[in-house]
């Protein structure tokens, strides 16, 4: 054919822009400090590198289909859960894509302002809440017109997305280092022992209710490998490009993430810059990054207005790696877990528009359709008032449990997969049966321990109605897909 095909360092970008997020560093430096480390390295240990292992199986076995997690899931336990797991997971995703098509403007007005001017924003009579919704609305059409254009321009995208967070991360690495040199060794977050990397900072991070939700929010601060099932077929040698590049990225966004962490307390005291009323978790990342030029402009001794020109071009340098690198990570979740489904389900489920290709081999009128439905969402919510916005926390309530419930579909079938005989593939790392199913009960566990208390949070707190949204997304979601897929066979067989 001559399609060009991506390189093992383009995955690894794809997958570095796909997982890591910058951001989740600085949030998880605000929430817990130091104590944050323990909870993202057993993450990695229970949760990212034997689900990403047991992917890489996935993905070595079916290199060809089309169809990425759908197909993995079809071929271990049938058609009808694949395509019930599947729907949820796609629904996830579109959730995902409407309440951050709204967070991408927050780091590109920083990137004007040195801080985020979101609240500040009016034109013609439509306030800040419309504007970011009308400018959201623009940025699906945009990235989905340009995902449309073919695989080489979202693996670009990809590419670019993943370099800038990879020079924001080296930048900040530098920046911390010569403070703590500069500072003679002494950080700005002392360390007191043992208890520093056990206790947080944070006094509404002490109970052990708030304590076990970060351990929920560490364990999806690596979600996402999954999502590139969808490009093994665009693969150059799948069957090894694959398990390598998830495998070598396990390790390095597990190291880049405990490093981090550890970094802003170098030049950050947690109780001196982040105790106050004007951070939240919105702006953190500005916060901490124009910190880090202030500290390192004092450090060397620089005068007062120099420490603010160089604070506020950090934190404009943040915004612009988080605002490309929301580019890259939108062009790979705004194709490919639409092509994992659309492509890889039964074609006779689908309208035929849905299923046909471009020139690009894109599913363009299902990626434009997918496009339509989220439009409409950011529309209702930016300007239905505060109806709306309690709109968009039920579809947040809903997203969080959908969002990791797929996961459960895709562990709790690997014992499915690995009974069957029939298969060739070259990439085997789960060969005893025993240590497989001890290994995929582990992981279970901790799945259904974070997403069952994710659901039991809100009712603990006497909140029933973010409770009752919360357990009902995977459950509406799914009764959508059950329904669709009953009326379909129905159809069929009268035909």
């Amino acid at each position: 054919m001559g399609k060009k095909k991506i390189t093992l360092v383009g995955l690894i970008l794809m997958v570095f822009t796909t997982i890591y997020g910058f951001a989740n560093t600085t949030v998880a430096y605000d929430q817990m400090g130091y104590a944050s480390i323990i909870w993202y390295v057993l993450a990695a240990l229970f949760f990212m590198l034997p689900s990403s292992l047991m992917f890489a199986e996935y993905g070595s076995a079916f290199k060809d289909a089309h169809g990425g997690i759908y197909s993995w899931l079809a071929e271990s336990i049938g058609e009808r859960l694949a395509f019930i797991g599947t729907f949820i997971w796609l629904s996830s995703w579109i959730i995902w894509m409407v309440s951050t098509a709204s967070k991408v403007w927050v780091p590109f007005s920083t990137i004007f302002a040195g801080h985020d001017a979101t609240p500040t924003w009016s034109v013609m009579g439509l306030s800040s809440t419309q504007v970011i919704g009308v400018l959201g609305i623009l940025w699906i059409i945009f990235i989905t017109w340009s995902a449309s254009r073919g695989m080489d321009m979202i693996a670009k995208l990809s590419s670019v997305g993943g370099i800038f967070v990879s020079l924001l991360t080296i930048i900040f690495v530098i920046a911390s280092l010569i403070v703590w040199f500069a500072n003679g060794g002494q950080l700005a977050q002392p360390i007191h022992g043992i208890s520093s990397f056990i206790h947080s900072p944070n006094p509404e991070f002490q109970s052990p209710i708030a304590f076990i939700s970060f351990v929920v929010y560490a364990i999806f601060a690596y979600a996402g490998a999954e999502s590139l099932g969808g490009v093994t077929d665009s693969l150059d040698k799948p069957e090894k490009t694959f398990p390598k590049g998830l495998i070598f990225s396990t390790v390095a966004i597990t190291i880049a993430y405990s490093v981090s962490i550890f970094l802003w307390g170098v030049s950050t005291n947690w109780h001196q810059v982040l105790s106050g009323d004007q951070v939240n978790l919105g702006n953190i990342t500005y916060v901490l990054m124009n910190n880090l030029g202030v500290s390192l402009a004092n450090s060397l001794n620089l005068s007062a207005s120099t420490a603010n020109l160089i604070g506020a071009l950090f934190a404009r340098f943040a915004g612009l790696g988080m605002f490309i690198a929301y580019l890259g990570s939108f062009s790979v979740l705004i194709y490919s877990p639409l092509k994992s489904f659309i492509m890889g389900s039964n074609p006779k489920f689908w309208p035929k528009k849905m299923t046909k290709l471009n020139g690009k081999e894109m599913p363009s009128y299902a990626m434009w359709t997918q496009a339509a439905i989220v439009c409409v969402l950011i529309f209702l919510i930016a300007f239905g008032g505060s109806t709306a916005q309690q709109f968009y926390m039920i579809l947040t309530d809903m997203s969080n449990v959908s969002t990791s419930f797929p996961y459960l579909f895709l562990i709790g079938a690997f014992p499915f997969f690995k009974k069957r005989t029939d298969l060739e593939y070259s990439f085997h790392v789960y060969n005893n049966k025993t240590l497989t199913n001890i290994i995929v009960a582990i992981v279970l566990i901790v799945l259904v321990g974070g997403i069952g208390f994710t659901c039991a949070y809100p009712i603990i707190t006497h909140d029933y109605v973010t409770a009752f949204w919360t357990i009902i997304g995977p459950v509406f979601f799914g009764a959508i897909a059950w329904a669709f897929l009953s009326y379909q066979t129905h159809k069929q067989a009268n035909d």
